[in-house]
């Protein structure tokens, strides 16, 4: 299941506030990273698998299971998109390590397996819901 364009550019209007993020898992699904990018966020995607990225997203191998912190210090956001449920844990712990936010949309069903505040994402009517974890930086 993927993003519309328009599910694209209403998160990407959404993300755009931050200066830099990581996106956690980018896959073969590199229209938010594009869009960030062409708005001016530094954008660097990770996945567990080598992946090509566009014109100005940098790419960094990472596991969010065992992940190398430091590609993801400095970041302002942390997000993911269709994230797996046993993802959550792991991406929120990284996110409170390193003073980021983190969002994500999960995949069809699935429920938050962290404490999430809803966002609808919505463009003409059609919704997609961005949960936004409710700690940052170890904080309520």
């Amino acid at each position: 299941m993927g993003h519309s364009r328009r599910n694209t550019d209403a998160l990407a209007d959404r993300l755009e506030e931050y200066d830099r993020v990581v996106e956690v898992g980018i896959g073969r699904r590199t229209d938010l990273a594009r869009a960030l990018a062409d708005r001016g966020v530094a954008v660097t995607a990770t996945d567990v698998y080598p992946r090509p990225v566009p014109d100005g997203v940098r790419f960094v191998e990472d596991d969010i299971v065992t992940p190398r912190l430091e590609v993801y210090e400095g970041c302002d956001a942390i997000y993911a998109l269709n994230l797996p449920p046993e993802l959550h844990r792991p991406a929120l712990a990284v996110a409170r390590e390193v003073d980021a936010e983190f969002l994500f949309t999960t995949l069809g069903g699935d429920q938050p397996a962290v404490p999430v505040r809803r966002e609808t994402i919505a463009t003409d009517g059609v919704g997609e819901t961005l949960y936004v974890a409710t700690t940052r930086g170890g904080r309520p």
